[in-house]
């Protein structure tokens, strides 16, 4: 007996297997120094809740409305799914509400602020002020918010399931029998199961369901819990149909276990490193065809890859001061080959302020640097590598972002590099930009066979490797290509920093409770 997840036919959605997701508690928002519009009282405030969707917003929220203050402490709390992968884009609009209307239009705007929610979760102990703005030439003060994971959300539950005359689905043999769990309601209190029987080609027959609920379900920990497998279709047919089998609940158990939010709350910083490919490969940047040619009307692939991944790990990283080098090309003044230049002429510093500074640097660079080669992966990974080595106790961790459009040169050295990184706090993400084949970055990858070198085998998986051309929207959408690739690139991240966290028995750090 298999216990599995899918991704949901419109029975509802899977309770299990949702990378990077938890329920996050939006518990109270403070803003404070309001404007005062009531000419003999103070302003009556209110807030709105809206999240992106797309190119629109949507409200998901309205708090309470406090009468004749200018500094309201609103309670009403709001529930959002938080994706580590994703820009999760969120605006707070707060009104001076005069009369019971749910219209906007009636109200006197007091400001408002947008902010990600990732921001808000990287902040310190959770808590993020930002300045209220849109109305012209006021100040119209600031909006303190809070976020906090719910309790639930780091629980681990182990169930024992057996099943009992299932129906027969297969003509030379028994059925193969594997569960579906899904959770079919917004608050998660009804579970629903589909039961199927396996087929190697997919087509997977349907033996029947049942449903639940999580208290039922923990009740399987004092006494056994059968559930009667019902098919409805034959429900319907057959006037002495009973069921389709049964399946018992022999056990429940619930550990927690700590999140990757723990870690970022506790205040493990993620440290973001650039590498970016100048081999000649690439083609000159001054003509269109080349891969960094820097266009007037869109971003290169590389510019693309960069903003897609740095935009969404610069809400964790507290200074905002981004390590940025460059690979495979002759640098000035003397035109020697380096791999591990700094974008920024800075050897002593090499570090750029915030993503735009990143790229700001990287397009200063295509203009002092010849393109040249061979790709060599292996002296940055050392360098990130090095630098990883130096604060290993669980407060840094280390993602390195290496965008290239060809085949490693120096392939023995990296494999034996990302075998030495991969017992240290580091992740490795490569993507590869243009039409090349990228067989051997299917190798460093590891997700099906565990990369070793000269015996050694890695530790861990830390990389993630994706062709950039797979997510190209199709319609030339540079903002779903740079979704998209953000949202597969970085969601093994949360595993793989908890993953080196328990192999060193790491525990997040408290926040100062201050």
């Amino acid at each position: 007996m298999a216990l599995t997840c899918d991704q949901g036919d419109g029975h509802g959605e899977p309770l299990l297997g949702q990378v990077g997701r938890s329920g996050w508690l939006m518990p109270g928002s403070f803003p404070r120094n309001l404007l005062d519009m009531d000419t003999f009282s103070k302003s009556d405030p209110g807030g709105w809740q809206s999240r992106a969707g797309g190119m629109a917003w949507h409200g998901f929220g309205r708090t309470e409305v406090i009468d004749n203050t200018l500094n309201p402490d609103f309670v009403r709390k709001f529930v959002l799914d938080y994706y580590f992968e994703e820009k999760q884009n969120l605006r707070f609009d707060v009104y001076n509400v005069d009369s019971k209307s749910c219209s906007t239009l009636k109200q006197d705007f007091l400001g408002q602020a947008f902010v990600a929610l990732g921001e808000v979760i990287g902040s310190q102990r959770g808590r993020l002020e930002r300045p209220l703005t849109g109305v012209p030439g006021k100040r119209c003060g600031t909006i303190l918010l809070l976020a906090e994971e719910l309790s639930n959300c780091r629980d681990i539950v182990t169930m024992q399931l057996c099943a009992n005359k299932l129906d027969k689905k297969d003509f030379f043999g028994k059925s193969d029998p594997f569960l579906v769990f899904y959770r079919s309601n917004e608050d998660g209190t009804t579970v629903k199961i589909d039961v199927y029987d396996w087929d190697r080609d997919g087509s997977h027959d349907f033996i029947g369901e049942f449903a639940t609920s999580y208290r039922e379900l923990s009740r399987a920990q004092s006494q056994f819990t059968v559930y009667e497998v019902l098919n409805p279709r034959k429900k319907c047919k057959k006037k002495k149909y009973v069921n389709s089998g049964t399946v018992t609940l022999l056990s429940f158990s619930v550990e927690s276990e700590f999140t990757f939010v723990d870690y970022i709350r506790g205040g493990t910083q993620l440290n973001f490193t650039v590498a970016i490919d100048f081999t000649a490969s690439n083609g000159l940047p001054s003509q269109p065809t080349s891969l960094h040619y820097a266009s007037p009307y869109q971003l290169s692939a590389y510019a693309l890859a960069l903003k897609a991944v740095g935009e969404i790990i610069q809400d964790y990283d507290s200074d905002k001061l981004f390590p940025a080098y460059g690979f495979g090309a002759k640098v000035p003044p003397d035109g020697k080959i380096s791999h591990q230049f700094p974008l920024n002429n800075n050897m002593e510093n090499p570090s750029c302020v915030g993503i735009e500074g990143v790229l700001e640097s990287y397009l200063q660079s295509l203009r002092t640097v010849q393109l040249y080669g061979p790709t060599n992966f292996a002296p940055v990974i050392n360098q990130v590598a090095g630098t990883a080595a130096q604060v290993t106790d669980g407060s840094q961790y280390h993602v390195l972002l290496i965008i290239t459009d060809g085949v490693i040169s120096d392939m023995l050295q990296t494999k034996e590099a990302i075998v030495t990184a991969s017992s240290l706090p580091m992740s490795i993400i490569i993507v590869g930009v243009g039409p090349a084949e990228f067989e051997a970055m299917e190798e460093l990858d590891g997700d099906e066979v565990r990369l070793s070198s000269r015996g050694r085998y890695a530790e861990r998986d830390i990389v993630q490797f994706v062709p950039f051309r797979d997510y190209v929207d199709d319609s030339g959408n540079q903002v779903l290509s740079m979704a998209r690739l953000a949202k597969d690139v970085l969601a093994e991240i949360p595993e793989q920093l908890l993953s080196y966290m328990k192999t060193r028995d790491i525990k997040p750090l408290r926040a100062d409770p201050k």
